[in-house]
């Protein structure tokens, strides 16, 4: 779900590619290991506590190093903060809750079709033109999916809920490309961190908000609100403004890959031959859309899973 920086080609730094694809890689690997992460403390927390929890420390994390940040922000700039915050708060319901029925193995290449829908979405809500690439995309990535989900002719609960995560991690991109702007683009991801925390927290309150009871909880809530949220989008950005979007989306591509390998090391998944081939799917038909003719309306593929 990355924040638009708005940086092009002639802004950015004289630095060398290596130096800023080395920290955004290091951050995939931190996206990867969240799946494995929080599948374990959704099992003694619940999803709309656990969210509030997380999300709230990452707000006041943020809003300590930039206090000013939301003051600065014109009126519909934090309308539009709530709005996609509202939307985003949404997509992390459906995964978290979709990691309690489906493996952290499938549930990060399912959440990875957020690339492939975002053009579908641009066309849906902006009429943007689909390439080819894209259409060919959704095809192999629908392939993919049937692989990952299918057991017999069912569906599981978990792939469902999941796919619908990567939708709206989708019309969040689109509603962050065309309502982020880079002098606010601080303050908007406040805003939308804060309404996530806001109201999963009195969601979770209405049956008495529970907190972590065990220390290793504890531990594992605060490396996904700081390093997983708020070190993840500092990081992101500085990436940005010395990479392309395309190449900063095809770098991103490799947290689920990540989260297979978290999960099969730490969580005892096993891979089986139908699993290798629809992550290969999803993967290539990521790199499909990322590597094709794209308009300037859906040439930032960002989540904002920071």
């Amino acid at each position: 779900m990355p924040m638009p920086t708005g940086s092009t080609a002639a802004a950015r730094q004289p630095v060398s590619d290596i130096w800023a694809v080395a920290p955004l890689l290091a951050v995939t690997v931190v996206w990867g290991s969240t799946f494995v992460v929080v599948q374990d403390v959704v099992r003694t927390v619940p999803v709309f506590d656990f969210l509030g929890l997380r999300f709230g420390i990452a707000t006041l994390l943020m809003l300590l190093i930039r206090p000013r940040s939301v003051l600065a922000l014109p009126r519909i700039q934090v309308q539009r903060g709530i709005t996609l915050g509202l939307v985003l708060g949404g997509g992390y319901v459906l995964q978290t809750v979709g990691l309690k029925y489906a493996s952290a193995t499938v549930a990060g290449f399912i959440t990875g079709l957020f690339v492939v829908f975002t053009p579908i979405v641009a066309w849906l809500f902006l009429r943007t033109r689909i390439e080819r690439a894209a259409w060919i995309g959704v095809l192999i990535a629908t392939f993919g999916l049937a692989l990952l989900s299918l057991n017999g002719w069912s569906v599981g609960r978990g792939e469902v809920l999941t796919l619908g995560c990567a939708a709206l991690y989708a019309v969040h991109i689109v509603g962050l490309g065309q309502w982020s702007r880079r002098e606010d683009a601080y303050g908007l991801a406040v805003v939308q961190l804060g309404t996530v925390s806001i109201v999963c927290t009195a969601i979770g309150a209405l049956n008495g908000f529970v907190l972590p009871s065990r220390s290793s909880t504890w531990v594992a809530v605060v490396f996904l609100a700081v390093f997983a949220t708020a070190v993840a989008f500092f990081v992101q950005t500085w990436a940005q403004a010395h990479l392309s979007a395309t190449r900063t989306a095809v770098v991103m591509t490799m947290e689920p890959v990540f989260a297979t390998v978290f999960a099969v090391l730490f969580a005892g998944e096993q891979l089986t031959v139908r699993i290798i081939t629809g992550a290969a799917c999803v993967l290539a038909a990521m790199y499909l859309v990322e590597l094709g003719p794209r308009h300037a309306a859906d040439a930032t593929i960002e989540r904002l899973e920071v």
